[in-house]
């Protein structure tokens, strides 16, 4: 899958809120990629963006390319069909997606029959058991209703039931939410299976860096509405580009962690986000040139793609971490 340009935004009385603005990132079959950043920055709506998942009222540009066709533009009956087989989505918020009136059964039954008509029931039942003894839920439970079930549990639902179809391109909202530590590592290593055996791409949205450490291949950190750095995980997570992806970091605590650290402020108002890097007013490294123009996107040697004006135009940024006056004048010169 390869998404280019995509613009997802919301008409507002106050205006346009552009929740994704121009995000562009490859994915492969068989690999995760780790999708962060804090509440707010747009995470949720690039998911369901590229799967056409969008409430009413929602615009959407660019380009979502699967298998030659842009899903942007497909038809919303061509798209459906593609949901399950192809395209699945686990959703952050169990309860509000899980119908109370049906039971876990009925969930399970009316999503293969959609998808494989002619499925029968005791083949859809010994599937749909299989699934869900995968997420430890017993065959005991099949027959109860959602609000039977622990929000924990609830989740683990919620993942056999994208799970069950095998898509070959799955979304996970925060797939690990409510969970405890034992419950996430199995999940973990289930989506990992589902990599592994059917060369599943994963796109793993979540906030806890450690599971993007553990888990994915590469990471994208998203800040209001756009990739502020993407590449190797380990390479990102070792030498951070971006001082927003540096900051993150620096907020997570270990074993080691002796005192807190935070990001000062929060994250803009995406009906009216400030000028230039969307960062620089919470930035340390801000300089003249950050309010004044976007940053230009740079693959640098060690193979990130950041969008800083700290790496450019013009080369290496010299040790202390701010350009010299001088360079900021120059990029501005050469920018107009």
């Amino acid at each position: 899958m390869r998404v280019r340009d995509l613009r997802v935004w919301y008409g507002t009385e106050r205006g346009a809120v552009r929740a994704v603005d121009g995000v562009s990132f490859d994915l492969t079959a068989g690999e995760t990629l780790g999708l962060v950043g804090e509440s707010g920055c747009g995470k949720s709506t690039l998911g369901r963006g590229i799967l056409g998942l969008l409430p009413a009222g929602a615009a959407t540009d660019g380009e979502v390319l699967y298998e030659g066709r842009n899903l942007v533009a497909l038809p919303p009956r061509e798209l459906r069909g593609l949901r399950g087989p192809d395209l699945g989505l686990i959703f952050q918020e169990p309860m509000t997606r899980l119908n109370p009136l049906m039971r876990v059964r009925d969930h399970f039954l009316e999503l293969l029959r959609t998808h494989e008509p002619g499925i029968g029931e005791a083949q859809a039942r010994r599937r749909s058991l299989e699934t869900l003894g995968a997420m430890g839920i017993p065959p005991t439970r099949f027959d109860q209703y959602p609000h039977e079930f622990s929000g924990g549990m609830r989740q683990r639902i919620m993942i056999a039931l994208a799970l069950t179809l095998r898509p070959r391109v799955l979304v996970a909202d925060e797939p690990t939410t409510a969970l405890d530590v034992l419950v996430e590592a199995q999940i973990l290593a289930i989506l990992a299976d589902l990599r592994r055996n059917f060369d599943t791409a994963l796109l793993l949205i979540t906030h806890n860096l450690g599971i993007v450490a553990e888990a994915c291949d590469r990471v994208a950190v998203m800040y209001a509405g756009r990739i502020a750095e993407q590449g190797d995980a380990r390479t990102v997570f070792a030498d951070p580009a971006h001082p927003y992806t540096r900051e993150l970091l620096r907020s997570t605590i270990s074993l080691a962690t002796t005192e807190l650290h935070y990001i000062p402020g929060a994250p803009p108002d995406l009906a009216d986000p400030p000028p230039g890097c969307r960062f620089h007013p919470r930035c340390p490294d801000a300089m003249r040139v950050c309010p004044a123009q976007d940053p230009v996107e740079l693959d640098l040697p060690a193979g990130q793609r950041v969008a800083c004006w700290l790496h450019g135009p013009g080369g290496a940024v010299p040790e202390g971490g701010t350009l010299p006056l001088e360079r900021e004048e120059i990029a501005l010169a050469e920018e107009a």
